[in-house]
């Protein structure tokens, strides 16, 4: 099957009408009077990213999941994606699977497909993801913008992905939690829900990829602020809290492993009663978890008892 064979096949059904049914090498997409396009690129390689035995559908919808995540930190609504995939061969028991899960999240997130790449690699599957979203003019949150006394807040719980990667390994075994701790890993919850709300009342957001502890310490960093964090009030998964009770030191894990896909806000005191309400009525829990502070010293984390936590690793990295 060549390249125009396999994209007849199993994309140009699910393009969208700006795609112009994969026919060309772009898409044409009129971008609304009054708002801004907001663009963001995120690739998976397989034994990185993910596993290269995980179900196929997983994997494609994890490819779209973690890109709509940061279009939902912007505040931004999806509008389409382009998708750039390297096979090291032709499986079409795979690509059918493939083709399954983004069908599935191209309806779940009115998010289509616009066009893309295929070619073929002597290495690891790799999958990339262009995903382009609309704000109104002006309106797109930003990573840059905490300030000092704004209320942190993070959506959803904490550490499931990074417990779930320990146990999809082996490492640890976390009981009937393990299911759940495993699909978050395997599958992320993008919260596109809450980004009429970022856009009414956050100064700065952006989604934890990496990690709670360094994602927080670079938005901080940027922002040209610090923070002081209650690890209490973290929120935490029934699933996680049973496995961090059975080995404390799995706490350190779950804030820096990354994969959580949540969103970490800083919203302005007197818009957090608003905020909170709007998410609520998102369905999308979010909690406070500390305050933006004056100054340029890494953020402070404390202990249920008031002292400070030092953490060895703060985030995932490549390299």
């Amino acid at each position: 099957m060549n390249e125009d064979d396999l994209i007849a096949r199993y994309f140009a059904p699910l393009a969208g009408a700006d795609g112009l049914g994969l026919l060309d090498d772009a898409a044409r997409m009129a971008v609304q009077p009054g708002h801004d396009l907001v663009v963001t690129c995120d690739a998976l390689v397989a034994g990185v990213h993910f596993f290269a035995d995980d179900p196929a559908d997983a994997i494609a919808a994890k490819a779209l999941r973690v890109n709509l995540s940061d279009l939902a930190a912007k505040g931004a609504t999806p509008r389409g994606f382009v998708l750039a995939l390297a096979l090291n061969t032709y499986d079409e028991a795979w690509l059918q699977a493939f083709a399954r899960g983004l069908k599935a999240d191209i309806a779940a997130f009115a998010f289509p497909l616009l066009g893309g790449d295929t070619v073929k690699t002597p290495g690891p599957v790799m999958i990339s993801v262009t995903a382009f979203g609309l704000v109104p003019e002006g309106q797109m949150v930003p990573r840059t913008g905490a300030r000092a006394g704004d209320a942190l807040y993070v959506s959803g719980t904490i550490g499931d992905a990074a417990l779930g990667l320990l146990e999809r390994r082996g490492t640890i075994s976390a009981g009937q939690g393990g299911a759940h701790l495993v699909a978050r890993y395997l599958v992320p919850e993008p919260r596109n829900a809450l980004s009429d709300a970022l856009r009414a009342h956050a100064h700065a957001a952006m989604d934890v990829s990496d990690g709670l502890i360094g994602d927080l310490t670079k938005m901080m960093r940027v922002s040209g602020v610090t923070a002081e964090v209650q690890l209490a009030d973290v929120p935490l998964s029934s699933a996680a809290r049973a496995v961090i009770g059975e080995d404390e030191a799995l706490f350190a894990t779950a804030l820096s492993g990354g994969d959580d896909y949540e969103i970490l806000a800083a919203i302005a005191p007197d818009q957090a009663q608003a905020f909170e309400q709007a998410a609520f009525q998102t369905g999308v829990p979010v909690t406070q978890i500390g305050r933006v502070m004056q100054g340029h010293a890494p953020p402070l984390f404390l202990s249920k008892t008031g002292l400070p936590v030092a953490f060895s690793k703060g985030a995932f990295s490549h390299f």
